[in-house]
């Protein structure tokens, strides 16, 4: 089998690093990136400080309504913004899986992008990195064997995030808790830090993760790629493809 062919939308700090992270994987290839304006190197490998030539860049008036048959690529993985998804419809129509990483969607684009399982496997996670969908799988468990526990998250990002962390936001809606429930902390350069407390009458149990390097997301969405392009048309998530390890991986002692 020859390398899987990914196409990648956005290029800022974060997709730097996916783009990175593709380019080393011995089994990918990273076909090209589109990104909102073209720069003198027509190359994301070029731009990250390599020699060689990988990864095309366009921009995204460049895409014509035959640009993905032109382009050809396996799989695509957003990165960008909410108002990506009308950017790729041609790509959902003729059978490219997509794999969003969108952190905070506009309720119209999260729908337009949902309407594409219909042509293509989509897969949707606001956060993509595999720690934290174990994360919130493990909470799920927890909560169904302890559903009367006290349940609060507390998500700590670096100072300049403003918004509440679209990931305490899922977390609280897989657990059925209020926004209320959700805590947040800005402090100095943390990339992300996520705690789901669960308070019993004479105990605590903590459930944490915490991204140390921007380059899980980019290991995240390799590892839902390698799943999706094995898929039928459809919507799934992280959270699906971990709660289906955990099933196949119960210890018994």
């Amino acid at each position: 089998m020859g390398k899987i062919k990914m196409g990648l939308f956005g290029f800022g700090k974060t997709g730097k690093i996916v783009a990175n992270k593709i380019m080393s994987e011995t089994d990918c290839i990273l076909e090209w990136v589109i990104r909102q304006h073209k720069e003198e190197l027509t190359y994301a490998s070029q731009l990250l400080g390599y020699e060689f030539k990988q990864g095309e860049i366009f921009a995204k008036n460049d895409i014509t309504e035959d640009f993905f048959r032109e382009n050809p690529v396996d799989v695509i993985i957003d990165f960008s913004s909410s108002k990506a998804v009308y950017e790729y419809y041609a790509a959902a129509q003729i059978g490219i899986p997509i794999v969003s990483a969108i952190s905070k969607y506009e309720p119209e684009d999260l729908a337009a992008l949902k309407s594409y399982a219909t042509k293509t496997a989509v897969l949707y996670s606001p956060n993509i990195t595999v720690g934290i969908n174990i994360l919130m799988v493990a909470a799920q468990i927890l909560q169904n064997i302890a559903p009367h526990a006290d349940i609060e998250i507390v998500e700590e990002h670096f100072k300049e995030k403003k918004e509440v962390s679209g990931t305490a936001k899922k977390m609280a809606e897989v657990l059925s808790l209020k926004q209320s429930s959700i805590h947040s902390i800005r402090v100095g350069k943390t990339i992300g830090k996520h705690d789901i407390i669960f308070g019993f009458p004479n105990q605590t149990v903590r459930l944490m993760h915490e991204s140390v390097d921007r380059a899980a997301f980019g290991q995240g969405a390799i590892f839902a790629a390698k799943f999706l392009i094995k898929q039928s048309p459809g919507l799934y998530s992280m959270e699906q493809i971990v709660s289906e390890m955990f099933k196949k991986n119960i210890p018994v002692y």
